[in-house]
């Protein structure tokens, strides 16, 4: 027995099971079932099977799925975090400890948690990603994170000046704000009952203020005492991009509540730097008053230009809200 394939007109071939027998000395072939409808792997199954060789297996029979770990966000997370040179940020010398700082980068961003929570999805038996595996620390758990978070932390300022470096420089606009953020626990030095910038009220909480680049890059960090008004962080920033960073010539930009008339006299002025700001509501009236803004001003453009003896060698620009 055998079979064959016979082609037919404008439709796929018929594949039959034949024999050929003799009949007065003459070879014929009789067909003894149309396998047509058989699925292909069944069809050469049963051809080897009537060859007399051994059966073959499928590929995905061929190997035996102990587990599986998703790895495609993992891949281009990490990929993208190397091609950006990250890890060369945190610290040029490879270790276990970078790693570990990578692989807490890399988690935020695919499964934000906590370190209790990332050190579970690192390990072997408990892990959520190829993440720990990749980066060699799926050994790795929440001590091994929150020590290699020290070490990190005593590379801040060369982590912070190696990109402001690459993303800053004189005559720039940077972007400053300020959030705070809750949290449980009663031991931070640093936590304090303040102004719930995050919206959860009568918890500890801590202050950050962020330095950003006109694109959103992050480039420096900086935490404070909960109950720290947003006008008090600016000292900081004003040193670190004079002194740390060596910039002569940055423009600040942060809302109204940041940079006050205050810490343009006192810190701006002196340290000559420049700013973008927004004046608060009493001052607005104050120029409406004093006839320095008039709506007719608007009445072809949406913007307007004034100047005021108030606000010597200074820009007011001036956006109509038709609200």
């Amino acid at each position: 027995m055998y079979v064959t394939r016979v082609p037919n007109r404008g439709s796929p071939p018929a594949v039959l099971l034949r024999e050929s027998y003799r009949d007065n000395g003459k070879v014929k072939t009789r067909t003894l079932a149309n396998l047509s409808h058989w699925p292909e792997r069944k069809v050469e199954k049963l051809q080897r099977a009537l060859k007399g060789l051994p059966a073959t297996r499928d590929l995905a029979e061929s190997f035996e799925v102990s587990r599986s770990l998703p790895h495609g966000h993992v891949a281009a997370v990490l990929g993208t975090a190397r091609t950006l040179g990250v890890e060369d940020l945190i610290d040029a010398t490879p270790s276990r400890r970078r790693d570990l700082v990578t692989a807490m980068l890399v988690a935020q961003v695919i499964a934000p948690e906590s370190k209790l929570a990332t050190a579970r999805g690192l390990r072997t038996q408990t892990a959520t990603s190829s993440l720990g595996e990749v980066l060699g620390v799926s050994g790795a758990d929440e001590d091994d994170l929150y020590a290699a978070m020290d070490w990190a932390l005593a590379r801040k300022d060369a982590i912070e000046t190696a990109l402001a470096a690459r993303h800053l420089n004189d005559g720039t606009l940077v972007l400053y704000d300020v959030s705070s953020a809750a949290f449980e626990g009663r031991t931070c030095p640093l936590g304090k009952i303040g102004h719930a910038r995050d919206g959860v009220k009568g918890r500890l909480q801590i202050v950050y203020g962020l330095l950003a680049t006109t694109a959103g890059i992050p480039v420096a960090i900086e935490v404070f005492d909960g109950n720290t008004a947003d006008p008090k962080t600016l000292t900081a920033q004003i040193n670190k991009l004079k002194n740390r960073f060596g910039l002569s010539r940055v423009a600040l930009v942060g809302d109204r509540g940041m940079i006050t008339s205050a810490r343009i006299t006192e810190e701006l002025r002196p340290a000559g730097l420049d700013w973008i700001t927004a004046l608060r509501a009493p001052q607005i009236k104050a120029l409406v008053q004093a006839d320095a803004l008039q709506l007719s001003l608007f009445d072809e453009h949406d913007l307007a230009e004034i100047n005021s003896p108030d606000y010597p060698g200074e820009r007011l620009v001036c956006c109509h809200n038709p609200l």
